[in-house]
């Protein structure tokens, strides 16, 4: 009897510990332009409501950023809560089968699965990777005991051996069938959480929709039967099944009560390629692989009930390198400055505790594409723009553009030839930031660097 007083009150102890830590819950878009969310307020063409629900109970910032302007370096700023460009992890890879040999998230970071695990976490992975193709690179590798997904860039999404050089796999081994991917990821972070009810976890779950090719099913195709544009078509109803996903994921948490001992994010990877998949950015100039708004600002919100006010809408600028630091302070561990994390812990300020911003300034460097923001400005070389004049391989501040993103969010208007002290300020601040950043540990088309470049600082 004494025995088993003494084993009940360890489990009882042990559930009393799982409660005290949330669970986290990541989910991620890809290619989802900053104007399609019904809540974002451009359009009511796709009803979005599970994923507007995140921002009814919770925060959505309208000046949500991605480190990268498309999917796999803002990938690696997710994982590492560091700039990419910090380690070389400028550009995509290029295909499965002609990605340079060193492709992959750096082997010396520290991903946020590793960190979770760390502290205690169930962490599971369910989606895209594009963070590398070689074992070494495996999700099971950096920090996550589950994984089911693809390592590319893209996948079919009805055909699981549609790309022999990219499969769909359980753990490390391929799959025959994965009825539609969308549904599929969404079943499995629904399982994983189901498995890890009575334990914290960290889920993880990046969507291949709406990246091309635009495919979907009857179910929801029938939903848009009045878009005549069969592209168009197509996008609503890869968004409208996402949604769903979406949808019963945060069932499942109703389900076990978990929703108010659960933050989450839903973010996108970049902004949206339009002309090939219809996806709308609003307001915004530029596209995915921009250094424009259009290609870096993207529907960003979290959720915490009874811990985040809900209803709120942030326009203080944040970063999805802020996704790592507030996981871990939610989950109690704390950051250690050795780590030189340049995402911050939003809690403080999206609970009210702090009124200031969450960053003095933002960084980019894609290539010859460059900008940063401080405060409302914002100086910019993008495709289209300045970056297409410049000479030479390196990024530099040459013939750069500013623009007061308070007055002009579409950035209409250059203001560099008003207001010099502004540009001079901000151009300043870039080349600071820039000289911290190592080279490219591969080109933009994936192709291998010459030369051994800079090495990348920790």
């Amino acid at each position: 009897m004494k025995l088993l007083s003494t084993v009940l009150l360890a489990l009882s102890m042990t559930l009393c510990h799982a409660a005290t830590k949330p669970n986290v819950l990541v989910i991620l878009a890809d290619d989802l332009g900053y104007g399609e969310l019904s809540c974002q307020g451009f359009t009511k063409q796709i009803p979005t409501p599970n994923i507007d629900s995140i921002a009814a109970n919770g925060v959505r910032f309208t000046s949500g950023y991605v480190s990268g302007p498309y999917c796999s370096p803002t990938r690696a700023g997710f994982m590492t809560g560091r700039y990419q460009t910090r380690f070389g992890h400028e550009f995509n890879p290029g295909p499965a089968e002609a990605a340079v040999e060193n492709f992959g998230l750096s082997l010396k970071e520290t991903t946020i699965g590793d960190r979770m695990k760390a502290a205690g976490y169930a962490t599971g992975w369910f989606g895209k990777s594009h963070l590398g193709y070689k074992p070494p690179f495996h999700p099971l590798k950096r920090g996550f005991d589950e994984y089911f997904g693809f390592l590319g860039g893209a996948h079919d999404y009805l055909d699981a051996a549609g790309d022999k050089a990219n499969p769909i796999l359980r753990g490390t081994e391929p799959v025959d069938n994965i009825g539609y991917t969308t549904e599929a990821f969404g079943h499995e972070a629904e399982a994983f959480i189901e498995k890890n009810k009575n334990q914290p976890w960290f889920c993880y779950l990046p969507f291949n929709a709406v990246h091309s090719p635009m495919q979907s099913i009857e179910k929801y195709l029938s939903r848009f039967s009045s878009v005549e544009n069969t592209r168009r078509r197509a996008f609503c109803a890869m968004l409208s099944a996402m949604d769903d996903a979406i949808g019963g994921v945060l069932a499942k948490l109703r389900e076990h009560k978990l929703e108010e001992n659960t933050l989450i994010f839903f973010f996108a990877d970049n902004g949206g390629p339009t002309l090939q998949t219809t996806s709308g950015n609003g307001p915004l100039h530029g596209f995915k692989a921009q250094t424009w708004e259009g290609g870096i600002r993207v529907p960003f919100m979290m959720q915490w009930k009874g811990k985040i006010p809900a209803g709120q809408v942030d326009d203080r600028p944040v970063i999805q390198l802020d996704i790592h630091p507030t996981a871990l302070a939610a989950a109690g561990v704390d950051i250690d400055p050795a780590w030189k994390l340049d995402g911050v812990n939003l809690l403080p300020f999206v609970t009210g505790e702090n009124k200031a911003m969450p960053h003095e300034l933002l960084f980019w460097r894609f290539g010859q594409q460059i900008a940063l923001r401080k405060g409302d400005w914002k100086i910019v070389k993008a495709a289209g723009g300045s970056a297409d004049k410049s000479d030479g391989h390196k990024a530099s501040t040459e013939g750069v553009e500013l623009y007061n993103l308070a007055t002009d969010i579409g950035e209409t208007k250059n203001l560099a030839a008003t207001n010099p002290a502004k540009l001079a300020e901000l151009t300043a601040a870039w080349n600071v930031m820039n000289a911290e950043m190592a080279d490219p540990a591969w080109g933009p088309r994936g192709n291998a660097k010459k030369g051994k470049g800079k090495k990348a600082k920790k």
